[in-house]
């Protein structure tokens, strides 16, 4: 009986929580018409009509009368803007990524396995700097952009992405994981820190490093506010961007574009499920 208690209390939220993603699917397949009919012509009926508001949406279908890829057409071929702009954020998400796992892995190293002064109390700066959020820290990082002259520029968004204490924290806890016998058999076989860096550390720490992929990836990948604020040439603009422009005729344009966006998180993630869940287990095993 609790074994069916507990699958109910699971099971709501996760129906809740994909709910969204089954709504955009399904109506990526809908034509225009359909869209405009089950959802703004039934509300602004309700409206009218002077409806219960808890019955404004009644009648709204979430499976398409007559599935159509026109939509996906449109975004994939008829409009080329959207190829412009998912390579754009190709162009800002893979250095992001590539350059915080080098960063922060070297960074967590030294954090993990070298003792210096003061290494707790850097650390905790990190920590700090971690917990607070990224519109805090908005205006100095526009600040030091445009003294760098990196305004309208992708650097202005790789650079702060590639710098951030997520990543140490994270390959931090898991490094400190791993044994310290290992590293000190290292140091009797004669090697500098930088050699047990990458041939001992580095390769013990490939669930960590691949969780920390998909979560830069997954964060970097949907961020809005850094392309609107750093970025005015349209041309040099992210497919997050793109969504939220979308005028109201192009409906049905939203929901595919928005379908296809959120496939390279949803594969990265069925990919690296696996790592994702080990690392993330394994940086929490020491504090």
């Amino acid at each position: 009986m609790s074994k069916c208690l507990l699958t109910v209390f699971a099971a709501v939220p996760a129906v809740l929580i994909i709910l969204p993603l089954v709504i955009t699917l399904t109506n990526s397949l809908m034509s225009e018409a359909e869209i405009n009919y089950s959802y703004f012509s039934t509300l602004t009926k309700n409206l009218r009509s002077g409806a219960n508001p808890d019955a404004l949406y009644h009648g709204i279908k979430l499976i398409p009368n007559l599935a159509t890829i026109n939509q996906y057409y449109q975004v994939l071929i008829h409009k080329t803007q959207y190829h412009f702009l998912f390579w754009n954020s190709v162009g800002v998400v893979v250095p992001i990524v590539a350059g915080q796992i080098a960063v922060a892995s070297m960074a967590a190293y030294a954090f993990a396995k070298i003792s210096f002064k003061g290494r707790n109390a850097l650390f905790f700066i990190y920590i700090v700097v971690m917990m607070m959020p990224y519109q805090v820290t908005l205006v100095p990082n526009y600040i030091i952009a445009n003294l760098l002259a990196l305004l309208d520029d992708t650097m202005s968004i790789i650079l702060p992405g590639v710098f951030s204490a997520f990543g140490v924290f994270l390959l931090r806890q898991y490094m400190i994981s791993i044994p310290d016998a290992y590293c000190e058999s290292g140091v009797v076989d004669g090697a500098n820190s930088l050699q047990i860096f990458l041939k001992i550390v580095l390769p013990m720490s490939k669930a960590g490093i691949a969780s920390l992929a998909i979560l830069v990836f997954i964060d970097n990948w949907n961020m809005v506010e850094q392309p609107l604020i750093f970025l005015t040439d349209h041309t040099k603009t992210m497919l997050s961007v793109y969504l939220s422009t979308i005028n109201n005729n192009e409906r049905g344009i939203a929901f595919a574009a928005s379908s296809i966006s959120m496939a390279p998180m949803l594969l990265v993630f069925l990919y690296g499920e696996n790592y994702l869940v080990d690392g993330i287990r394994l940086s929490g095993l020491k504090a």
